[in-house]
Protein backbone atom coordinates (compact mmCIF):
# COMPACT_ATOMS: atom_id res chain seq x y z
CA UNK A 1 0.00 0.00 0.00
CA UNK A 2 1.25 3.29 -0.59
CA UNK A 3 2.69 5.89 1.92
CA UNK A 4 -0.20 8.24 3.67
CA UNK A 5 1.73 11.72 3.60
CA UNK A 6 -0.24 13.20 5.84
CA UNK A 7 -1.63 10.70 8.50
CA UNK A 8 -4.32 11.57 10.84
CA UNK A 9 -3.81 11.88 14.71
CA UNK A 10 -5.09 8.37 14.92
CA UNK A 11 -2.89 6.80 12.41
CA UNK A 12 -0.19 8.57 14.56
CA UNK A 13 -1.09 6.64 17.75
CA UNK A 14 -1.15 3.46 16.06
CA UNK A 15 2.23 3.45 15.27
CA UNK A 16 3.52 5.39 18.44
CA UNK A 17 2.04 2.35 20.22
CA UNK A 18 3.34 -0.12 17.94
CA UNK A 19 6.64 1.86 18.81
CA UNK A 20 6.54 1.59 22.35
CA UNK A 21 5.53 -2.22 22.05
CA UNK A 22 8.64 -2.48 19.93
CA UNK A 23 10.95 -0.17 22.10
CA UNK A 24 9.26 -2.65 25.67
CA UNK A 25 10.69 -5.67 23.58
CA UNK A 26 14.54 -4.04 23.81
CA UNK A 27 14.26 -4.06 19.71
CA UNK A 28 15.86 -1.33 17.26
CA UNK A 29 13.57 -0.87 14.20
CA UNK A 30 16.35 -3.11 12.36
CA UNK A 31 16.17 -5.65 14.72
CA UNK A 32 11.86 -5.61 14.45
CA UNK A 33 12.48 -5.90 10.66
CA UNK A 34 14.64 -9.08 10.82
CA UNK A 35 12.38 -10.22 12.79
CA UNK A 36 9.31 -9.58 10.22
CA UNK A 37 10.96 -10.27 7.51
CA UNK A 38 11.17 -6.40 6.28
CA UNK A 39 13.34 -3.91 6.27
CA UNK A 40 14.34 -0.62 8.43
CA UNK A 41 12.41 2.04 7.04
CA UNK A 42 8.99 -0.12 6.74
CA UNK A 43 8.88 -0.38 10.66
CA UNK A 44 9.61 3.30 10.66
CA UNK A 45 7.01 4.36 8.23
CA UNK A 46 3.95 2.08 10.31
CA UNK A 47 5.77 3.72 13.48
CA UNK A 48 5.22 7.44 11.82
CA UNK A 49 1.31 6.50 10.57
CA UNK A 50 2.30 6.97 7.02
CA UNK A 51 2.20 3.28 5.95
CA UNK A 52 -1.14 1.25 6.17
CA UNK A 53 -0.73 -1.52 8.20
CA UNK A 54 -2.96 -4.71 8.25
CA UNK A 55 -4.69 -6.23 11.53
CA UNK A 56 -2.45 -9.51 10.42
CA UNK A 57 0.34 -7.44 10.51
CA UNK A 58 -0.25 -5.84 13.99
CA UNK A 59 -0.77 -9.46 15.12
CA UNK A 60 2.61 -10.34 14.10
CA UNK A 61 4.19 -7.29 15.41
CA UNK A 62 2.78 -8.04 19.09
CA UNK A 63 4.04 -11.83 18.43
CA UNK A 64 7.17 -10.96 17.76
CA UNK A 65 7.39 -8.22 20.67
CA UNK A 66 6.19 -10.44 22.98
CA UNK A 67 3.28 -8.62 23.92
CA UNK A 68 0.87 -10.44 26.29
CA UNK A 69 -1.65 -7.90 26.28
CA UNK A 70 -4.55 -9.46 23.32
CA UNK A 71 -7.35 -6.77 24.56
CA UNK A 72 -4.62 -3.87 23.56
CA UNK A 73 -3.41 -5.81 20.44
CA UNK A 74 -7.09 -6.30 19.36
CA UNK A 75 -7.91 -2.75 20.05
CA UNK A 76 -4.63 -1.46 17.82
CA UNK A 77 -5.87 -4.35 15.15
CA UNK A 78 -9.06 -2.67 15.00
CA UNK A 79 -7.44 1.13 14.12
CA UNK A 80 -5.76 -0.49 10.99
CA UNK A 81 -6.37 0.05 7.12
CA UNK A 82 -6.60 3.54 5.48
CA UNK A 83 -7.96 6.28 6.72
CA UNK A 84 -11.52 6.71 7.05
CA UNK A 85 -13.68 8.96 4.82
CA UNK A 86 -15.63 10.41 7.96
CA UNK A 87 -17.34 13.46 7.40
CA UNK A 88 -14.94 15.64 8.98
CA UNK A 89 -12.58 15.03 5.71
CA UNK A 90 -14.41 17.64 4.07
CA UNK A 91 -13.13 20.72 6.14
CA UNK A 92 -9.94 19.03 6.29
CA UNK A 93 -8.90 22.74 3.65
CA UNK A 94 -11.07 24.91 5.87
CA UNK A 95 -10.40 24.38 9.55
CA UNK A 96 -6.99 24.08 11.43
CA UNK A 97 -6.40 19.77 11.79
CA UNK A 98 -6.92 19.56 15.33
CA UNK A 99 -10.80 20.13 14.84
CA UNK A 100 -10.14 17.43 12.56
CA UNK A 101 -8.64 15.28 14.50
CA UNK A 102 -11.13 15.72 17.35
CA UNK A 103 -13.69 14.92 15.04
CA UNK A 104 -12.33 11.62 14.30
CA UNK A 105 -11.22 10.76 17.99
CA UNK A 106 -14.99 11.18 19.14
CA UNK A 107 -16.75 9.14 16.41
CA UNK A 108 -14.55 6.71 17.56
CA UNK A 109 -14.52 6.94 21.02
CA UNK A 110 -15.91 4.15 23.35
CA UNK A 111 -17.25 7.01 25.75
CA UNK A 112 -16.67 10.76 26.48
CA UNK A 113 -16.12 12.98 29.58
CA UNK A 114 -15.35 16.40 29.51
CA UNK A 115 -15.01 19.10 32.08
CA UNK A 116 -15.76 23.36 31.30
CA UNK A 117 -15.82 26.17 33.74
CA UNK A 118 -16.47 28.83 31.44
CA UNK A 119 -18.34 27.29 28.56
CA UNK A 120 -21.12 24.74 27.74
CA UNK A 121 -19.49 21.61 26.23
CA UNK A 122 -19.19 22.00 22.46
CA UNK A 123 -21.55 18.38 21.82
CA UNK A 124 -23.81 20.04 23.79
CA UNK A 125 -24.30 23.96 22.27
CA UNK A 126 -26.89 25.13 19.98
CA UNK A 127 -26.43 26.53 16.63
CA UNK A 128 -26.64 30.10 17.63
CA UNK A 129 -24.88 29.43 20.63
CA UNK A 130 -21.96 28.00 18.90
CA UNK A 131 -22.07 31.17 16.21
CA UNK A 132 -21.80 33.30 19.03
CA UNK A 133 -18.59 32.22 20.46
CA UNK A 134 -16.89 32.08 16.65
CA UNK A 135 -18.13 35.67 16.62
CA UNK A 136 -15.38 36.42 19.72
CA UNK A 137 -12.75 34.66 17.80
CA UNK A 138 -9.21 36.71 18.31
CA UNK A 139 -8.20 37.24 15.89
CA UNK A 140 -11.88 37.89 14.30
CA UNK A 141 -12.92 35.37 11.94
CA UNK A 142 -14.23 36.45 8.26
CA UNK A 143 -18.08 35.06 8.04
CA UNK A 144 -17.58 32.05 5.59
CA UNK A 145 -15.01 30.94 8.34
CA UNK A 146 -17.44 31.04 11.25
CA UNK A 147 -20.05 29.51 9.34
CA UNK A 148 -17.52 26.52 8.48
CA UNK A 149 -16.54 25.62 12.42
CA UNK A 150 -20.47 26.24 13.17
CA UNK A 151 -21.37 23.57 10.90
CA UNK A 152 -18.48 21.46 11.79
CA UNK A 153 -19.48 21.78 15.52
CA UNK A 154 -23.08 20.93 14.48
CA UNK A 155 -22.06 17.83 12.59
CA UNK A 156 -19.68 16.52 15.72
CA UNK A 157 -23.03 16.70 17.27
CA UNK A 158 -24.25 13.56 15.15
CA UNK A 159 -22.59 11.17 17.80
CA UNK A 160 -24.77 11.36 20.07
CA UNK A 161 -27.73 10.91 18.13
CA UNK A 162 -26.46 7.66 16.31
CA UNK A 163 -28.13 4.36 16.72
CA UNK A 164 -24.75 3.27 18.82
CA UNK A 165 -24.43 6.90 21.14
CA UNK A 166 -21.15 6.16 23.24
CA UNK A 167 -22.01 7.48 26.95
CA UNK A 168 -21.20 11.32 27.54
CA UNK A 169 -20.49 12.44 30.93
CA UNK A 170 -20.52 16.29 30.95
CA UNK A 171 -19.40 18.92 34.13
CA UNK A 172 -19.94 22.12 33.93
CA UNK A 173 -19.44 24.89 36.36
CA UNK A 174 -22.75 27.35 37.51
CA UNK A 175 -20.50 30.06 35.71
CA UNK A 176 -20.89 28.50 32.09
CA UNK A 177 -24.68 28.83 32.46
CA UNK A 178 -24.34 32.81 33.44
CA UNK A 179 -22.15 33.80 30.75
CA UNK A 180 -24.73 35.23 28.11
CA UNK A 181 -23.44 34.61 25.03
CA UNK A 182 -25.58 35.97 22.09
CA UNK A 183 -28.11 37.72 24.34
CA UNK A 184 -31.18 36.84 26.63
CA UNK A 185 -32.65 34.65 23.18
CA UNK A 186 -29.85 32.55 22.55
CA UNK A 187 -29.11 32.02 26.39
CA UNK A 188 -32.65 30.93 27.27
CA UNK A 189 -32.55 28.56 23.98
CA UNK A 190 -29.13 26.91 25.07
CA UNK A 191 -30.38 26.10 28.97
CA UNK A 192 -33.55 24.61 27.54
CA UNK A 193 -31.55 22.69 24.88
CA UNK A 194 -29.14 21.61 27.86
CA UNK A 195 -31.95 19.96 29.77
CA UNK A 196 -33.12 18.50 26.67
CA UNK A 197 -29.91 16.89 26.24
CA UNK A 198 -29.38 15.64 29.92
CA UNK A 199 -32.49 13.49 29.47
CA UNK A 200 -31.06 11.37 27.53
CA UNK A 201 -30.12 8.14 28.60
CA UNK A 202 -26.46 7.96 27.63
CA UNK A 203 -26.25 11.38 28.13
CA UNK A 204 -25.26 12.76 31.98
CA UNK A 205 -25.12 16.43 32.78
CA UNK A 206 -23.45 17.46 36.30
CA UNK A 207 -23.43 21.52 37.44
CA UNK A 208 -20.54 22.56 39.74
CA UNK A 209 -22.67 25.33 41.68
CA UNK A 210 -21.21 28.40 42.50
CA UNK A 211 -20.08 28.19 46.76
CA UNK A 212 -18.02 25.05 46.05
CA UNK A 213 -15.08 26.59 46.48
CA UNK A 214 -11.95 25.13 45.02
CA UNK A 215 -11.44 22.23 42.68
CA UNK A 216 -8.80 21.16 39.85
CA UNK A 217 -9.28 22.16 36.32
CA UNK A 218 -10.34 25.58 36.77
CA UNK A 219 -7.96 26.76 34.21
CA UNK A 220 -9.21 25.00 31.23
CA UNK A 221 -12.12 22.73 29.44
CA UNK A 222 -11.13 18.88 29.20
CA UNK A 223 -12.24 16.51 26.32
CA UNK A 224 -11.18 13.11 27.42
CA UNK A 225 -12.07 10.42 24.71
CA UNK A 226 -11.88 6.71 25.89
CA UNK A 227 -10.16 4.11 24.05
CA UNK A 228 -11.41 0.95 23.54
CA UNK A 229 -8.40 -0.02 26.78
CA UNK A 230 -7.15 2.50 28.88
CA UNK A 231 -4.04 2.19 27.14
CA UNK A 232 -5.49 4.06 24.05
CA UNK A 233 -7.01 6.85 25.98
CA UNK A 234 -6.71 10.32 24.74
CA UNK A 235 -7.08 13.89 26.20
CA UNK A 236 -8.11 16.90 24.40
CA UNK A 237 -7.19 20.49 26.21
CA UNK A 238 -8.17 23.83 24.35
CA UNK A 239 -5.62 26.72 23.90
CA UNK A 240 -5.71 29.94 22.68
CA UNK A 241 -3.40 28.36 19.86
CA UNK A 242 -5.54 25.62 19.37
CA UNK A 243 -6.54 21.67 20.00
CA UNK A 244 -3.38 19.78 22.23
CA UNK A 245 -3.72 16.12 22.54
CA UNK A 246 -2.18 13.79 25.09
CA UNK A 247 -1.66 10.38 25.54
CA UNK A 248 1.15 9.77 28.06
CA UNK A 249 0.56 7.37 30.87
CA UNK A 250 0.90 9.88 33.46
CA UNK A 251 -0.84 12.46 31.53
CA UNK A 252 -3.74 10.18 31.54
CA UNK A 253 -3.63 9.23 34.91
CA UNK A 254 -3.39 13.00 36.09
CA UNK A 255 -6.70 14.21 33.31
CA UNK A 256 -8.64 10.89 35.13
CA UNK A 257 -8.04 12.43 38.57
CA UNK A 258 -8.92 15.88 37.77
CA UNK A 259 -12.29 14.92 36.38
CA UNK A 260 -13.04 12.55 39.00
CA UNK A 261 -12.44 15.53 41.53
CA UNK A 262 -14.56 17.86 39.55
CA UNK A 263 -17.13 15.19 39.71
CA UNK A 264 -17.08 14.92 43.01
CA UNK A 265 -17.86 18.60 43.47
CA UNK A 266 -20.81 18.44 41.37
CA UNK A 267 -24.53 17.84 41.78
CA UNK A 268 -26.10 14.60 41.18
CA UNK A 269 -27.73 14.95 37.72
CA UNK A 270 -31.27 15.71 38.58
CA UNK A 271 -30.19 18.63 40.98
CA UNK A 272 -28.20 19.99 38.01
CA UNK A 273 -31.09 19.68 35.75
CA UNK A 274 -33.37 21.50 38.89
CA UNK A 275 -30.39 24.35 38.66
CA UNK A 276 -30.67 24.73 34.72
CA UNK A 277 -34.48 24.58 34.83
CA UNK A 278 -34.44 27.61 37.33
CA UNK A 279 -31.93 29.49 35.47
CA UNK A 280 -33.78 29.19 32.51
CA UNK A 281 -37.31 30.43 34.02
CA UNK A 282 -35.32 33.42 35.43
CA UNK A 283 -33.42 34.28 32.03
Amino acid sequence: MPPTNNPTLRQRRLGAELRKLRERAGLTATGAGELLGVNQARISMIETGRTPVSADRIHSMAHAYACPDTALVDALAAMTGRRSRGWWEEYREHLPVGLIDLAELEHHAAALRVALVVHIPALLQTTDHARALFCEAVPPLRQYEIEHRVTHRIKRQGILHREDPPPYTAVIHESALHMGYGGSTTVRAQLRHLLDMSELEHVTVRIIPFGKGSFPGTGQSIDYLLGPVPQLDTVQLDTHHGCEFLDAEAQLNKYRSVLDRMESNALKPAESRDLIHRLAQET
